[in-house]
């Protein structure tokens, strides 16, 4: 039941290490698009005083992720939940932190908007919201590999793609987040760091 990704067991303390600081004393993290579970399971056995929300739209993601809770013996870390980001309602109302790794450019931009709308509903003012993944800046590609990715990605659907930098950040503002914190991360990857005005 339990799924794993190579790139997560290799991301998941480079990420850790840029969230430490950032995360909230107390309260509840939500992770969109969590996947097999892997990077929430590291998450949360660092950060014992927090609880932590798994979701995911996928069915066997979810379960990947609580059988990944189940074995690791995580008190912390919810039942997965199933959200859509492109509705206007989530069945989480509220959190004090929301990441996101790796989804915006694996959907269509509609995605991107519906989440960065959501997290703008559920945090608090200076409440985290939190990116990571390939990204170009000033419209061009950081790395050939990322652009190769990119191709791919429009050839798997049209829909998909690396997301310019600058859009991302024009619609987190118009949303009312700060300008971010860019943190360069391993494998041509970038950390976005938003805080809620």
């Amino acid at each position: 039941m339990k799924r794993q990704a190579p790139a997560a067991a290799r991301n998941r303390q480079p990420i850790l290490d840029v969230l430490q600081p950032r995360l909230p004393r107390e309260g509840l993290v939500l992770e969109i698009a969590s996947g097999t579970g892997e990077h929430i399971v590291h998450y949360a056995a660092a950060r014992p005083e927090l609880t932590f929300q798994p979701s995911d739209p996928d069915a066997d993601a979810r379960a990947s992720i609580d059988d990944w809770v189940r074995t690791l013996g995580l008190d912390n870390v919810r039942p997965a939940q199933e959200i859509d980001v492109t509705r206007a309602v989530w069945p989480v109302e509220r959190a004090d932190a929301v990441l996101c790794c790796n989804m915006i450019h694996i959907a269509p931009w509609e995605a991107a908007v519906g989440l960065i709308a959501g997290a703008a509903r559920l945090l608090p003012p200076r409440g985290l919201f939190f990116l990571y993944g390939p990204y170009r800046r000033g419209g061009r590609h950081t790395a050939p590999s990322n652009e190769a990715f990119d191709a791919d990605l429009k050839r798997r659907n049209s829909a998909w793609g690396v997301r310019d930098l600058e859009t991302v950040i024009e619609q987190a503002c118009a949303q009312g987040f700060s300008a971010p914190d860019i943190i360069d991360m391993p494998a041509n990857n970038l950390s976005l760091l938003f805080n809620r005005l």
